[in-house]
């Protein structure tokens, strides 16, 4: 199975907002990071891989399963790591792992402690005493101790300072070593990304603009600057979005042999981060 995630022309409908004919596939075994600002449907999308969301029209299937006949399977294989204290704040740990474990096959008491232990997580104290970070901890050692192949995380490292984000991103890729995982780390904090995952699919006002190894990213797009003299009508089609300036122009291409054979050494040509093409693809911002 080359797909633990795939989404077949799904569309969602709201007032005002539509994910519309969403084609998604997420491999097996490698980071899948899902990026966009905020609005753009990423948590729609995630709701709907979860199944709290029914698409209008389309198929959802988790590790070629569909929800309709196959839920609880699916639940069984499946982490969930969100944005926040998911549990009663007045719980401790030992108190959910009581009350979670049960309702999995695979429940693992002895990978639980380790993970509490690796994770160096209380297992007496209130969950409304935990910091956001060890929130997200927690959440995590829970997902791991049931034998989660998929891990499904939602803003995971919003609100978290640096050096619990370091860690976390660290854990994430411990994780993968044995190549039996699969991670959907849904951000908008796209510095993450940059240093853990191997695909990334963006997402802008519920359409779905690319979905590229972070390889193929890295080769294919990239920020070209040059003077505004060398723009017109036929040169700019080489760029995703042009930012003019007093002192000369500043593009964003996803095709960067194309912007070398058009423009030669004339234009200086570096790097986009994910942030870069997020804002170029939005639009950007026009000097004035």
């Amino acid at each position: 199975m080359e797909n633990v995630i795939e989404l077949k022309n799904v569309t969602k409908k709201f007032k005002g907002f539509s994910i519309e004919n969403i084609d998604l596939q997420v491999k097996q075994g490698f980071i899948t990071g899902f990026i966009g600002a905020n609005g753009a449907g990423k948590s729609t999308m995630i709701k709907m891989m979860m199944n709290l969301l029914k698409p209008e029209t389309g198929e959802v299937k988790i590790f070629g399963l569909d929800y309709k006949t196959h839920e609880k399977a699916i639940k069984e294989r499946i982490g969930f790591v969100y944005d926040g204290n998911v549990f009663f704040e007045g719980m401790n740990l030992k108190d959910i792992k009581r009350i979670v474990g049960p309702a999995y096959k695979h429940w693992d008491d002895d990978l639980f402690y380790q993970y509490v232990e690796q994770f160096e997580l209380p297992l007496n104290k209130a969950m409304k005493t935990f910091s956001k970070g060890m929130q997200m901890k927690a959440s995590l050692a829970i997902a791991l101790s049931h034998h989660a192949e998929l891990i499904i995380m939602d803003e995971p490292t919003a609100g978290l300072d640096p050096i619990f984000r370091r860690e976390l991103l660290d854990i994430l890729q411990e994780l993968m070593i044995d190549g039996s995982r699969t991670i959907f780390f849904s951000t908008h904090v796209t510095t993450d990304l940059d240093r853990i995952a191997d695909y990334i699919a963006l997402i802008q006002s519920g359409e779905l603009v690319f979905n590229q190894s972070i390889h193929d990213i890295a080769e294919n797009y990239a920020l070209v600057k040059g003077g505004t003299e060398l723009l017109d009508r036929d040169t700019e089609k080489d760029f995703v979005h042009v930012r003019r300036g007093p002192t000369g122009f500043e593009a964003l291409t996803d095709n960067v042999k194309e912007v070398k054979e058009t423009f030669g050494d004339t234009v200086f040509i570096e790097r986009a981060s994910l942030e870069d093409i997020m804002y170029y693809l939005k639009g950007g911002l026009q000097y004035v």
